[in-house]
């Protein structure tokens, strides 16, 4: 018998093939969807107030590298290997900062050495659904780096059948100093990109980093505007 309770926006979630527009058009319709906020949302709201900002974030660009993943998942490594990564993003609307429940946050970032999955392959590129307090979180690597940029994730925030937020979060250059001295990272003696230097670069999408076991967490609140 089928559980009521299941929403639509769940059985999607459980399809390998979904495309990004139904899963997008299955959130927006599902509005009676079972919360899903447990204790671990506690865990990962925990710093999040410091690292807010209620005024909306940056638009950035999206980059060469973006093509759609439908694949929603919390770890997104695959095979990647490098520093683990806990990321917690909060989606929230503006101008009252209320959590947005269903938004699907969209990410993708190049690997320990500084590549990109191309087409026909997935690692670090992924979708979450946020819960009713606004939140998604990824297991993944820390970044590597490559010419010309500084270190960075991009990400895309979905709602209502519309993308409303392509934007890129950045790393504490001295944090990334210090990964890049471990395995596999090739290290950075000829590293061309830093904060200070980068075009794009935005302290407030800067990630508010801490260390996290062998690791790091990293936090981000995104405030966007709802037609």
């Amino acid at each position: 018998m089928t559980n009521p309770r299941v929403s639509r926006r769940r059985a999607l979630a459980g399809l390998g093939g979904v495309s990004l527009g139904a899963l997008i058009a299955a959130c927006s319709a599902d509005e009676d969807a079972a919360p899903r906020s447990s204790s671990s949302n506690r865990t990962k709201t925990s710093g999040l107030d410091e690292a807010a900002h209620c005024r909306l974030t940056a638009e950035e660009t999206e980059g060469p590298f973006y093509f759609e993943v439908d694949k929603v998942r919390s770890d997104i490594r695959e095979d990647r290997k490098g520093v683990p990564l806990r990321l917690a993003i909060r989606i929230r609307g503006a101008p009252k900062c209320e959590p947005i429940k269903d938004a699907v946050v969209d990410i993708w970032h190049c690997d320990a050495t500084g590549s990109y999955s191309e087409r026909g392959e997935t690692y670090l590129r992924g979708l979450q659904i946020a819960d009713r307090d606004g939140l998604v979180e990824f297991t993944t690597v820390y970044p590597g780096w490559y010419p010309g940029r500084t270190v960075h994730i991009h990400a895309k925030v979905h709602l209502d059948k519309r993308t409303v937020l392509t934007t890129q979060f950045y790393f504490d250059d001295d944090v990334s100093s210090r990964v890049y001295l471990e395995d596999p990272y090739p290290g950075e003696s000829n590293r061309d990109g830093f904060n200070s230097s980068d075009s794009l670069y935005r302290q407030e999408l800067e990630l508010t980093l801490s260390r996290e076991g062998k690791g790091y967490r990293g936090l981000m609140t995104v405030d966007i505007a709802r037609a």
